[in-house]
């Protein structure tokens, strides 16, 4: 029979509610009672859940997780790395797929006492960050930089990227390069926009187009590239994702890659492998940024912001001219 709350209250001498008031670090009483029920609830072995054995330690024992609306093949890998490594250090893993309820996400986070919170691939704006800043909990964002001191981050060099994966195809050849891109202006783009320039490439407006990071996305935004930049050999994508839909419009098509149009991703995900043919992208690695990720959060005096090493897989989406 399992030892309940009344248990607890009735050896220790103590009033239900003042165990329950312990148990939720609420005021009225005194250390000495206190350590009292600690030791009675020790003694007992009284496990009521995660949340409540955790909060005699001040601790739950639990990190919360904020996941926005991007690939999921992209947010798996991370998700992978985080919760192997917050089981290794013995801990929950609570997650929230945000999509543009942020705010209401992190009120839920903080209501269920968590630890701490991963921020995956967020971009803070002003009123989450006071809002973070507000409640005292540590943060760390991870597969995006931070724009405030306060909030960590792990993440890959976006910028420095980018820029290489489109020198990348110039070095192959390639002049009229198009380009499929998630927010504007952001470190992709502006990679992007600097290695043209430092190339003597003009940009045109109709050269870039948005999409939203996931495959859908890729086909509408590869149908407005050729409807507005035809003469275009090369497209850099900012996601897998969207590099998939890309081959995808352009199999429908019937245009040859890379006879016709040569292409580039962005993640390494399992995506670029299984595509056809496989995706020559840009690799970083998620897993381990997820894993670090949950030791900054657990052991910030071990480890600080942390930049990846990021690489240009080849494979067969892109030919020399």
């Amino acid at each position: 029979m399992s030892v309940t709350i009344k248990d607890v209250a009735k050896k220790a001498n103590v009033s239900y509610s003042t165990v329950s008031r312990i148990l939720n670090n609420l005021p009225g009483y005194s250390e000495e009672t206190k350590l009292k029920v600690e030791k009675v609830i020790e003694e007992l072995g009284y496990q009521p859940n995660a949340i409540a054995r955790g909060l005699i330690k001040q601790k739950t024992k639990t990190l919360g997780v904020l996941v926005p609306g991007v690939s999921d093949l992209f947010v798996s890998e991370i998700l992978d790395g985080i919760e192997e490594q917050a089981r290794i250090m013995g801990y929950n893993v609570m997650i929230c797929k945000t999509k543009n309820r942020t705010k209401d996400y992190l009120q839920t986070l903080y209501e269920n006492r968590v630890d701490g919170i991963i921020m995956v691939s967020v971009m803070l704006n002003e009123e989450t960050y006071k809002e973070i800043v507000s409640k005292e909990i540590p943060v760390v964002n991870v597969a995006a930089k931070s724009n405030y001191s306060e909030i960590p981050f792990i993440n890959i060099d976006e910028f420095k990227a980018s820029y290489e994966a489109v020198t990348y195809l110039i070095d192959k050849g390639h002049q009229n390069i198009g380009m499929v891109s998630g927010t504007k202006g952001d470190n992709r783009e502006k990679g992007y926009k600097l290695a043209m320039k430092n190339a003597n490439l003009e940009i045109f407006e109709n050269m870039i187009v948005y999409g939203d990071y996931h495959f859908e996305s890729g086909i509408s935004s590869m149908k407005k590239l050729l409807m507005y930049f035809p003469e275009m050999t090369a497209v850099f994508c900012v996601s897998d994702e969207m590099a998939a839909g890309v081959l995808s419009y352009l199999y429908q098509q019937k245009i040859r890659v890379p006879e016709n149009i040569s292409i580039i991703g962005f993640d390494n995900t399992s995506t670029a492998k299984k595509a056809i043919p496989p995706l020559t992208t840009v690799a970083q690695p998620l897993y381990a940024m997820g894993q670090s990720a949950v030791q900054l959060l657990v052991t910030p005096e071990l480890i600080n912001n942390k930049t990846f090493p990021h690489l240009i897989v080849e494979r067969e989406t892109v030919r020399k001219l």
